[in-house]
């Protein structure tokens, strides 16, 4: 039989998470620096730095960049809901920027239009007080995208009345540098992504939607309806 012998990484990281979870360490609070944990551990920076993105990649803490290590408040489960905008929870708050971009690579794929076609881009990021709790980046053709909500910074990306398709894609993967930087999350936390897409009645794409959620923190609910053949049989 054998033995594993724990490191001293994983023993910091252990001793840190028990000050946690016994209230010791309490959610808002900071973490000594770096330097001052490996003075108090007797290791060295990069141990310290190792232990703490253990603790990251768990969701016990959050780094804040020019601040440091910070407990994080347990955080409530969000919820996706399929054909939706954006992810729901109580108290959620959620900021808009509005860009124009041209259309390329995946993007026009998914949006079947000649590449360099103007685009409106909505950026949206959901918060539960200050922390991000979700990503959306939300594509539609200009020509599709009336100046009033251009003008908005409340509109989700929709054009619920021409809808008559949505299909969505979920996959479960480690997050892009730019989506841990933003999500304030370890590279080594699994993020939910769901690419959503939504057609009209002609089959053209009136929007593509890419969100972004930390899985450990997220559910996602889909509904399927029944459909059935003219002239066939309900049973």
């Amino acid at each position: 039989m054998t033995t594993t012998v724990p490191t001293l990484r994983d023993t910091i990281a252990e001793d840190l998470r028990t000050q946690i979870t016994t209230g010791h360490l309490k959610p808002g609070d900071r973490l000594p620096s770096e330097p001052k944990l490996a003075t108090h551990y007797k290791v060295s920076t990069p141990t310290i730095r190792q232990a703490l993105a253990l603790l990251q990649a768990e969701g016990l803490i959050q780094k804040t960049h020019g601040k440091g290590n910070f407990v994080r408040a347990p955080l409530r489960r969000i919820t996706y809901r399929g054909g939706a905008g954006i992810p729901f929870a109580p108290d959620l708050q959620t900021t808009i920027r509005t860009t124009t971009v041209r259309a390329r690579g995946h993007i026009r794929t998914l949006l079947r239009v000649p590449a360099n076609t103007p685009l409106t881009e909505f950026h949206c990021t959901t918060y539960e007080g200050e922390t991000p709790r979700s990503l959306a980046r939300i594509y539609t053709s200009r020509d599709l995208t009336p100046a009033t909500q251009l003008a908005s910074p409340s509109w989700p990306g929709g054009r619920d009345a021409d809808r008559t398709e949505t299909q969505e894609t979920v996959t479960a993967r480690l997050p892009t540098p730019e989506e841990a930087s933003a999500l304030r999350i370890s590279a080594t936390r699994t993020v939910l992504t769901i690419t959503r897409i939504a057609l009209n009645s002609a089959g053209r794409v009136l929007e593509v939607a890419l969100l972004t959620l930390p899985s450990d923190a997220a559910d996602a609910v889909f509904t399927t309806h029944p459909t059935f053949k003219e002239g066939g049989t309900d049973r």
